[in-house]
């Protein structure tokens, strides 16, 4: 004789199927956490590029360091993994530089931009 009725019979293995399920959603949440905390670090990145750059290619328009402005920003992020995407320098030794990251995971890229002059 079963013990179990009928009804309660069919629902065996509910509990694993809705384990399973909760499991799945919650591993497609932290990999979704970890692409936006990927993208944050990026544009970081992008950004501490294109300011190291900035004042590079500043105290090289000001004559601290020899070379020209926007080859000095070029290799100082080119050292960071980024590229210059833009640069001009201004009256007053002013420096405006845009950089541009690649994402490993070729989802796009981060853009960072600085500008950098001598001290006021």
């Amino acid at each position: 004789m079963n013990p179990f009725p009928t009804p309660f019979h069919l629902e065996r293995g509910a509990g694993t199927v809705l384990a399973l399920t909760l499991g799945a959603v919650v591993m497609a949440l932290l990999v979704g956490v970890l692409v936006l905390a990927q993208a944050g670090v990026m544009a970081s990145r992008a950004a501490s590029a294109a300011d190291l750059a900035a004042l590079a290619a500043a105290d090289a328009a000001r004559g601290l360091t020899s070379g020209e402005p926007c080859t000095v920003a070029s290799e100082v992020a080119a050292r960071h993994d980024a590229t210059v995407t833009s640069c001009t320098v201004t009256g007053g030794n002013v420096a405006d530089v845009a950089t541009e990251l690649a994402h490993p995971f070729a989802w796009g890229v981060a853009t960072g931009r600085a500008r950098a002059g001598p001290p006021p």
